[in-house]
């Protein structure tokens, strides 16, 4: 759910105003300027804040929702995010330590339960690609980048104690237990259409099984490397946002890359441009391009569940009804080739 801090009778704008009030407190933390601001951006998962500084560089707040990751967590994300900058030469974002030197802080204010974590980020230039846009080219690169990652998480001697989300079937198609909610749960969510989606979950699960975890096909991935999580600049597609990095297969990166626009014109174009810079740093086998639709479906069915349980937010309303209703057509495609 978006925030178990807040009882029924407050309301989303509530919400955004304690954790605007949160975030400005805060940024005492990191020594900020008594200048300086933080403006709202995006709200999903964790609150996102864009901060003006009077006296240096705009950087990024990143307020963390309760519930979902802890402390350790975070500091494996973190870890990875610098590895992958270290060692894989990587365009990451970079944490900022607070006053204390520390890379996680934590800070409390009136109307939230609990503490929250805070992480403030160095400001990564860039526009996030349009839908409407030429995205072969971005899709090529990110393909390239993707494939780094992957290798890099192959490679990588993990610290001890490492800690992050599963992205298993189980836990994305899993129903009320799933990490986002049950899809089940989606607008306009009818028995017709629920049946079909119902056929598609069991045919997902049971080709999964079939194509196996071996250390080739599941490790670490980013996890949520959609339009909104890309940032080009000079011709070069850079991934931020981490927060849903965890273990999974390593094709889910690219039913991520497809999300929200699964039943875009040009989808054939954009997985042969994402296929063909994937494979210039690493192997990709025929077998395994013949699943990427499965993990395609696999991502919309979990951005279905996303979207019943976060219906506050404006990315929920932005996609409404019509999200199911294309779903399932999207579903009865599949399960035509697939069921």
């Amino acid at each position: 759910m978006l925030d178990q801090t807040m009882s029924e009778a407050d309301s989303h704008a509530e919400l955004v105003d304690r954790l605007h009030r949160l975030a400005n407190a805060s940024l005492h933390l990191w020594n900020a300027s008594e200048n300086a601001s933080a403006r709202l951006i995006n709200l999903s998962e964790n609150a996102t804040f864009l901060v003006e500084h009077p006296d240096r560089e705009r950087t990024v707040l990143r307020v963390h929702r309760e519930q979902y990751h802890t402390r350790n967590a975070i500091e494996c994300e973190l870890a990875w995010m610098e590895a992958l900058r270290e060692e894989a030469g990587l365009h990451m974002p970079e944490a900022i330590p607070g006053a204390d030197g520390a890379i996680i802080q934590t800070s409390r204010i009136g109307g939230l339960a609990n503490p929250r974590h805070l992480v403030m980020f160095k400001f990564i230039e860039g526009e996030e690609p349009e839908e409407t846009g030429d995205l072969e080219a971005p899709f090529v690169q990110l393909g390239a980048v993707s494939a780094k990652m992957h290798d890099h998480a192959q490679r990588w001697r993990r610290p001890a104690g490492f800690e992050r989300l599963v992205w298993s079937a189980e836990n994305i198609l899993g129903g009320p237990k799933a990490y986002w909610g049950d899809w089940r749960a989606a607008p306009a969510m009818e028995p017709q259409a629920e049946a079909v989606l119902e056929r598609m979950a069991e045919t997902i699960g049971r080709r999964l099984e079939a194509f196996g975890k071996p250390e080739d096909r599941w490790g670490l991935i980013h996890g949520d490397i959609r339009l909104a999580n890309l940032l080009i600049k000079d011709g070069d597609t850079r991934v931020i946002d981490f927060d849903d990095c965890g273990l999974g297969w390593f094709l889910y990166d690219f039913g991520t890359a497809l999300s929200f626009i699964e039943d875009h014109p040009k989808r054939a174009e954009l997985t042969e441009a994402w296929i063909s810079g994937y494979r210039q740093h690493r192997a990709l086998s025929t077998a395994e391009e013949a699943e990427i639709p499965t993990f395609v479906m696999m991502r919309r069915m979990h951005l279905l569940a996303w979207i019943g349980s976060h219906s506050q937010t404006d990315l929920a309303k932005e996609q409404g009804p019509d999200f199911t209703r294309v779903s399932v057509d999207l579903a009865e495609d599949y399960l035509g080739r697939f069921g």
